[in-house]
């Protein structure tokens, strides 16, 4: 009898939600304004895009129920923190925009992190088929 994992299906479910709609939002971001238009491009092109496509794809497969789904989730999920969180730093204590771009990438940091936390749980490798 396998052992139930509360959240599997929601936290994949949104995480493929998300992904989905962080390529546009990543988009706009690139094409805000000048204030570290350099960064914006250079962490949009290096980390961002790439982040969402494993996570599409990571989220695909937890859907499908393959255990490599967790590995590629959790790289997501490292990438997105790689980038989110020194940039939310840097935008806070340069600009002070906790309710802009600053704080967006801030709560996106925050929930990766509790994400990484989630799927780090030993419980969905031995539960997945392969």
């Amino acid at each position: 009898m396998r052992e139930r994992v509360l959240g599997y299906w929601i936290l994949a479910w949104v995480g493929l939600i998300g992904n989905i709609i962080a390529l546009p939002i990543i988009a706009l971001i690139v094409s805000y304004g000048p204030p570290l238009k350099v960064a914006n491009i250079t962490l949009a092109i290096s980390l961002g895009w790439p982040s969402a496509i494993v996570g599409i794809v990571s989220s695909s497969a937890l859907l499908a129920n393959k255990k490599w789904g967790i590995t590629l989730t959790l790289i997501s999920l490292s990438m997105t923190i790689s980038g989110t969180a020194p940039y939310s730093i840097i935008r806070l204590v340069n600009f002070k925009d906790i309710f802009g771009i600053g704080g967006l990438t801030l709560s996106t940091s925050l929930f990766g992190i509790l994400a990484l936390i989630y799927w780090c749980n030993p419980k969905h490798r031995r539960t997945i088929r392969l």
